[in-house]
């Protein structure tokens, strides 16, 4: 009879993500819940709006809540520049856009450089976080947009879809 041997798997399964800057950290989103990313532009108040929603944009005809992911994430907030963008995500059937301070790129990385996170990451809230992609020159947070908005915010945001 042979010997049981531990098997070593090799995965090629790829993460297709798009990433961005929030502060000085570099996160990254599953490209999947991306609709589209734009500029940031002129942002509508609303009275009596949830705390975590800095207001409404127009594209195309659809308004669209907008979140400032610093806030919601526990991050302090920057001062919005040329770089400043919205991010313009689908989760749950709920189309919302996500300011970040800059989106870099779309990036391909394997899974197998990924792992899970640390308790505290960033100094942001850990249960955001996904995993933490191990580049060659840099960290990358990998979020779940999905946990970052709770059930009764995700209700609220529905109004405006």
């Amino acid at each position: 009879m042979g010997k049981n041997k531990l098997v070593k798997i090799e995965t090629n399964e790829l993460l297709l993500l798009i990433s961005f800057e929030l502060g000085s950290e570099q996160f990254g989103i599953d490209i999947k819940v991306v609709q589209e990313i734009i500029k940031l532009m002129q942002i509508t108040n609303v009275y009596n709006s949830p705390e975590f929603v800095d207001g409404i944009i127009n594209i195309r005809g659809k308004v669209i809540p907008v979140i400032d992911l610093h806030s919601k994430m526990g991050m302090p907030r920057k001062e919005r520049d040329n770089n400043t963008s919205i991010v313009v995500v689908e989760l749950e059937g709920i189309t919302a856009g996500f300011i970040v301070d800059a989106v870099n790129e779309i990036l391909r990385i394997p899974v197998n450089i990924t792992e899970a996170p640390q308790e505290i990451a960033a100094g942001i809230n850990s249960e955001y976080i996904k995993s933490v992609g191990k580049l060659e020159d840099r960290l990358l947070i990998l979020i779940d947009l999905e946990k970052v908005l709770t059930k009764n915010e995700e209700f609220e945001l529905q109004s405006y879809n």
